[in-house]
């Protein structure tokens, strides 16, 4: 009408802003996680906000924001780092694609956190080995029990997963425990496992499994340094603990993993 042309969706998204990017509160343009990320800092974002960033884009109705606050809405951002990559993909809004760019970014923020030991650093007591494995195993669902194979001096060589399930001396078989270390030659290990229930407090099977396992150690000539649990709440050590004494002759208690001049090995 009076000579001008109807405008159409085309041109009003451009006028708008994009969709969904309309006027808001007192005439000024809604900004979303990617602009914000970038005026006020990555530390200035909720939660959804950044998973609504890595998710990129949401689903029919719901926006990507929609879709982070119902991924975290039970459990938060502890219970996310827990799903499985099956689990991640059955949720609305979540295919294969995105469940990968989340599990990525979970093991990185675990792999940051963590004071991972790298081939060739010594291990000095218990508290290494929480620092390397605590992130790792703190959110695992089941107890995992791995081997750390040492050479001469201490030094990592690497890790290793024998198991996963409940710790019994049953599951836990020498067998599987050294032979990644007499393949690769192993002066010693170290034993660690997690307790999913947050609590490092070692069991009577835990007790059990360590001193079977320190026997087959002596018999194999490839000493058993120490048995660490990791949780939530912190770590014990087996040794420090006297699982060992019933084992080994000697004086009751004491780590053999040297550490540094001053340095506590507590995390009761």
């Amino acid at each position: 009408m009076g000579g001008r042309r109807e405008r159409g969706p085309r041109e009003r998204i451009h006028d708008s802003g994009g969709p969904g990017r309309g006027a808001a509160r007192g005439g000024r343009s809604e900004r979303g996680p990617r602009e914000r990320i970038h005026d006020s800092g990555a530390s200035a974002l909720a939660d959804e906000e950044l998973l609504a960033i890595l998710l990129g884009s949401g689903t029919r109705g719901r926006s990507a924001r929609a879709v982070a606050a119902e991924l975290i809405a039970t459990g938060g951002l502890r219970e996310l780092a827990r799903t499985s990559a099956g689990e991640l993909r059955r949720r609305p809004g979540i295919g294969t694609a995105k469940s990968a760019t989340l599990l990525a970014a979970v093991e990185l923020g675990r792999r940051l956190a963590t004071r991972r030991l790298r081939e060739g650093d010594p291990i000095r007591g218990p508290e290494d080995v929480f620092h390397h494995f605590h992130a790792t195993l703190r959110d695992a669902p089941h107890e995992r029990f791995l081997v750390v194979l040492l050479d001469g001096r201490h030094r990592v060589m690497r890790d290793v997963l024998t198991s996963q399930g409940t710790l019994t001396a049953s599951l836990v078989h020498p067998r599987e425990v050294f032979r990644p270390a007499l393949r690769e030659g192993a002066a010693a290990i170290v034993l660690v496992h997690n307790h999913p229930s947050g609590d490092p407090t070692p069991s009577a099977e835990d007790r059990e499994v360590t001193r079977r396992l320190a026997r087959a150690g002596q018999l194999l000539g490839v000493p058993v340094l120490d048995h660490v649990v990791v949780a939530e709440r912190g770590w014990r050590s087996l040794r420090e603990d006297g699982a060992f004494d019933a084992v080994e002759e000697g004086p009751p208690g004491g780590s053999p993993l040297r550490r540094p001049q001053g340095r506590p090995c507590g995390g009761r």
